[in-house]
């Protein structure tokens, strides 16, 4: 077995000269890694997620992984950095669409949010939630990634809250800066919640309390 595993390596370190691997399905084997990476990732955790499960997922030897990853660690990092991406990308996509008044468009994101869980059946989370729960035990590499995923969340909801308060959506008194930090910390909860119970009654009482909340300007 650890010579299958040294001719793999070495196969993938000869490739590094020449064009990336390809493999059946579409995309390149980085691409797909990622994204076995991230669908393992956020159903179960970064412990518990073992190469092995993301190799046999996309159906590669672990020489390919090692082709584009030195570790663990760094595929670990790289996902953060993808999924933050994809979600700042969601973000903007409700949060920046003229077409309805700010707190609709936060509302559209809630309920996009929503629809995610009920689509995996409550199975898959949030990588940057579910790493931030694995603190004790993930590398701590992770920790600085993972503070400036969520401050940059943060940033873009207080900015679509600041966009309400000018539309007249929400009192002048309303801290908009501490309402989407509380948000999103609360936001994570529920979904932890929701994952446990298996259904969307944590997300949907946590998101009607917020806004009636921040529209009483408490």
């Amino acid at each position: 077995m650890l010579q299958v595993e040294i001719v793999q390596d070495q196969t993938a370190k000869r490739q590094r000269r020449g064009r990336p691997p390809k493999i059946e399905g579409g995309g390149t084997t980085k691409a797909r890694l990622i994204h076995a990476g991230l669908a393992l990732m956020t159903e179960k955790g970064f412990s518990s997620t073992g190469l092995e499960d993301v190799l046999s997922q996309v159906g590669v030897p672990k020489g390919s992984f090692y082709y584009y990853f030195d570790s663990k660690e760094a595929f670990g990092k790289v996902l953060i950095e993808e999924y933050g991406l994809y979600f700042s990308k969601m973000l903007d996509e409700c949060f920046l669409d003229e077409s309805y008044a700010p707190l609709v468009r936060f509302e559209n994101l809630i309920t996009k949010l929503r629809n995610n869980m009920i689509k995996y059946d409550f199975q898959r989370g949030c990588l940057i939630g579910n790493l931030g729960q694995e603190m004790m035990v993930i590398p701590a590499s992770f920790r600085q990634q993972l503070i400036d995923v969520f401050y940059d969340w943060q940033q873009r909801t207080s900015l679509l809250f600041e966009k309400a308060k000018t539309a007249g959506e929400l009192p002048q008194s309303v801290d908009c800066k501490a309402m989407a930090e509380l948000f999103w910390i609360g936001w994570e909860g529920a979904i932890l919640r929701a994952k446990l119970e298996r259904n969307a009654a944590t997300l949907d009482r946590f998101a009607m309390h917020f806004l009636y909340q921040m529209k009483q300007g408490h």
